[in-house]
């Protein structure tokens, strides 16, 4: 016999070559890689403001976003400024201690911003963040 294999026809296979199997998860991987370029996720068309001293948030449980025409939406999803009340009160259940990050795009009228951050305010969140785009140095 080849190798010097003393094994009976009878005897089964006891051993699987996964080179096969590394070859598929490979080219999987690949796959994924390049296809993951292209996936977007659905978002609002903000133009932020730029700021020299704007940081990360580390935590934004509600994410406001107030685009050019001056729509509200949290989360992504729309929402008008009267069910904001009640929205903000059932997540307060959940986490008392709730942020907020307010974006709104650089076409949005200051009154508008304005409105929104004492809606969120009026509603228990003393904690919020407004997002800015960094400007390069």
């Amino acid at each position: 016999m080849a190798g010097g294999s003393s094994m009976n026809d009878d005897e089964g296979i006891n051993e699987i070559n996964v080179t096969p199997l590394v070859d598929v998860m490979l080219v999987l991987l690949i796959i994924f890689m390049v296809t993951a370029t292209y996936i977007t996720n659905q978002s609002i068309a903000l133009e932020l403001p730029k700021a020299a001293t704007g940081a990360d948030t580390v935590s934004n449980n509600l994410g406001f976003s107030l685009d050019a025409e001056s729509k509200l939406y949290l989360d992504g999803k729309p929402i008008t400024f009267e069910e904001l009340g009640g929205v903000i009160a059932e997540r307060k259940k959940a986490k008392p201690d709730i942020q907020a990050l307010i974006s709104a795009d650089v076409k949005t009228p200051h009154g508008d911003v304005v409105k929104l951050i004492d809606a969120v305010r009026k509603n228990g969140i003393t904690n919020f963040a407004i997002n800015v785009e960094v400007e390069a140095p």
